[in-house]
């Protein structure tokens, strides 16, 4: 009788033939039977919505509608940012403040009217800065895909296209939101104030479902711009701030003589995005209150104190972070629009 010997990963085999067709037929049936496992795991992702994130969005949304949509708005935020960087923690902090009222439904473009005084009046958003780059990506989305490409979508792409243009984390964000239809001024008070202290973010940002972890990591979005004497001047009264370093007390005070609207960098780098806002919260200068008070908690200390250390992580953390704020109370189907003109409602 024949005899063949087989040499693979197991050892070596000296058996009849016959053996050996067995054996090797059991192996084929291995083969089979994870290629099969591969082919259900492959099924499952897509019957189960692989690109499917939460209400109706979706990583591809205008993948076949308007397939140039994230590409036109990356264009406007790049060419805008090499002219002026300072407009990306406009962008970034536009974003922000069009999720934490009503939801991410760019509200905040609203023009006001003679009936009506809309969000991006209230004293809150005068600093927000970058509207005309939105304009500017929904004028040529409309002439490519007339009626398609949200402003809600445009504004979160726009943030997050900027954030990487300053140095900050890469990622994909859904899209699919829909506009919404009013924009109240009044409503502008459910924004975290300046003065805020942890317990008080702690709290507003967890009505939001955001844990400690993510209001710290979402706080890091003042890497980038400044802040006006008005939103910090009150941390410079007669009575030393335990919890700011005297040195940089008096930068902040030279600030301030320039008047209300002076404006001071919230970190070293204003134009870049990294974890030197958290490097600065250490060394007791952060600008706002209600960045500094994030070391004078141990629940948030820790993770300032993380972050501080490792850029990697905060980067990780906060793309996760601004995905999820992304998805807050987006609109869908009726109860949103496609506006024409981000600046008014159809």
């Amino acid at each position: 009788m024949m005899y063949i010997t087989l040499t693979h990963h197991f050892g070596v085999f000296e058996k009849p033939y016959i053996c050996c067709w067995y054996l090797l037929k059991n192996l084929a049936k291995m083969v089979s039977a994870n290629i099969i496992v591969v082919l259900l795991l492959l099924e499952v992702l897509v019957t189960s919505g692989f690109n499917f994130v939460a209400n109706g969005l979706s990583m591809n949304y205008y993948a076949m509608n308007c397939p140039l949509a994230e590409f036109v708005v990356k264009n406007s935020v790049n060419k805008a940012l090499q002219a002026d960087p300072t407009l990306a923690a406009g962008l970034v902090r536009m974003h922000f403040h069009d999720c934490f009222i009503e939801g991410c439904d760019s509200s905040v473009l609203i023009d006001s009217t003679k009936d009506n005084t809309a969000e991006k009046d209230s004293p809150a958003n005068l600093s927000l800065r970058g509207y005309e780059i939105i304009d500017d990506a929904k004028q040529q989305l409309e002439q490519q895909c007339p009626g398609v490409v949200s402003c809600a979508d445009i504004v979160a792409m726009a943030a997050r296209d900027a954030i990487f243009w300053a140095g900050g984390p890469v990622y994909d964000i859904p899209k699919g939101r829909k506009d919404g239809r009013m924009s109240k001024i009044q409503d502008t008070i459910k924004l975290p104030a300046p003065t805020f202290n942890a317990s008080d973010l702690i709290r507003i940002f967890g009505q939001h479902g955001f844990t400690a972890r993510e209001m710290v990591a979402l706080s890091g979005a003042h890497t980038l711009g400044v802040a006006r004497c008005s939103s910090f001047k009150s941390r410079l009264s007669s009575v030393s701030d335990p919890n700011m370093d005297s040195e940089f007390a008096k930068v902040l005070s030279k600030t301030c003589s320039g008047g209300d609207n002076a404006e001071q960098p919230l970190d070293a780098t204003r134009n870049t995005f990294d974890n030197i806002y958290y490097n600065a919260l250490l060394k007791k200068s952060g600008v706002l209150f209600s960045d500094q008070t994030l070391l004078s908690n141990a629940i948030t200390r820790s993770v300032v104190n993380g972050y501080a250390l490792n850029q990697a992580m905060f980067f990780f953390d906060f793309q996760q972070a601004m995905v999820k704020m992304g998805l807050l109370d987006v609109k869908e189907g009726s109860k949103g629009e496609v506006r024409l003109n981000c600046r008014k409602i159809n």
